[in-house]
């Protein structure tokens, strides 16, 4: 009896040490710092091919990029002040035949309309009177030059007769050039001629109406460039520059790209923005006065930087983020944004070129990875 007492204090005994022991190890655990694999945990998660499928998550590969994008702002299609070309008729009179239309596409040396004038047979009147008096007068100072020098007539004769010669001849000049330059046939008809290739924006005659010398009846566009008017936000005044790299946003398969060449002094007090210009290559998609949407792609000698989607970058306790595709699932990156333009943005810290980043179902992984 006494032994079965002896053994049962024993095994009660070795209980309760065990039982204290256990309850000293949970209490030590409690307040001891999570190991590194626990701490792996925060940033990371364990997905398998088949989760990441169900969840609908798809990645896309961080790229290289030049320069920041410094973010897109809005902008106007306008032409160069050297774009637009005026015709104007060299006489005034009455279009008898109009070949063009407004909008209409023209080649340089086209013709444009034909005008008759009662000027250019004027000037042909007066040529043909010019030219007889121009020899009248050749001859009299031939003569009047051969006397004076045998001391028959005074020098001063002669040199009237030289005088009057050189008027005859500048008027003789004069309505050559007048009839040459403005191409008039001898009965008065002039042919107007597009002087560059572009396209017409002002056609302000018709057929049978009147011409004047002092308005333009044809005005032509030149669209081979264009320029922007840009409209920089406050933010961004600083860092925006003369010969800045820009881009047009949703341009097809055919970039159109530029570069500023003024930026403004001043912010407009209304729209809180700078006015800054910037010439690009010409589209057949652009036209003056279109509205577009443009990428300021920064300076081209900055320091590269690191391109992602923008549906790949989210915000988790006001840091910017994004999950980086790891071997056994996803972990969250917090990245340093540079700019954004567009459906793009340029990271300069965080990644690198080549790792893969997740463009869709950030909800899901921000809700496993332990986000806000």
């Amino acid at each position: 009896m006494t032994d079965g007492m002896e053994r049962n204090t024993i095994i009660g005994g070795a209980a309760f040490a065990a039982v204290l022991l256990g309850g000293l190890g949970w209490w030590a655990s409690k307040d001891a710092p999570p190991s590194e694999e626990a701490a792996a945990e925060v940033s990371g998660g364990e997905l398998t091919s088949e989760q990441i499928k169900r969840m609908g998550i798809t990645t896309e590969a961080a790229t290289a990029s030049s320069a920041a994008e410094l973010g897109m702002v809005p902008g106007v299609i306008t032409l160069p002040p050297e774009a637009r070309v005026a015709v104007t008729a060299p006489f005034g009179g009455t279009v008898l035949r109009l070949f063009v239309v407004n909008g209409q596409a023209v080649t340089k040396g086209q013709p444009l309309a034909i005008v008759r004038s009662i000027e250019p047979v004027q000037y042909g009147a007066s040529l043909a009177r010019g030219e007889a008096q121009l020899a009248v007068a050749r001859a009299n100072a031939a003569r009047t030059g051969q006397l004076a020098k045998e001391g028959i007539i005074a020098g001063a004769r002669a040199d009237e007769a030289r005088a009057t010669l050189r008027e005859a001849e500048v008027a003789v000049s004069e309505n050559r050039r007048i009839l040459s330059q403005s191409g008039a046939s001898a009965g008065g008809e002039v042919t107007l001629r597009a002087p560059i290739t572009g396209k017409l924006s002002a056609v302000a005659v018709q057929t049978g109406g009147p011409v004047d010398g002092l308005t333009a009846p044809f005005v032509i566009e030149n669209t081979s460039n264009f320029m922007i008017d840009l409209q920089i936000p406050e933010r961004l005044a600083g860092d925006v520059r003369p010969g800045m790299a820009i881009a047009l946003q949703d341009s097809g398969d055919a970039p159109v790209e530029g570069q500023i060449v003024s930026v403004g002094g001043s912010i407009d007090q209304e729209t809180r923005a700078l006015v800054a210009k910037a010439r690009i290559n010409g589209s057949p998609a652009l036209v003056s006065g279109k509205a577009v949407s443009v990428v300021l792609k920064g300076n081209r000698a900055a320091a590269a930087g690191i391109g992602v989607p923008a549906s790949a970058v989210i915000q988790i306790g006001g840091k910017d983020v994004v999950f980086v595709a790891t071997p056994k699932g996803f972990a969250k990156r917090e990245v340093t944004v540079a700019g954004r333009g567009g459906e793009r943005v340029t990271l300069t810290s965080g990644l690198k070129a080549g790792e893969r980043v997740a463009t869709s179902g950030l909800a899901e992984l921000k809700v496993l990875l332990g986000g806000e």
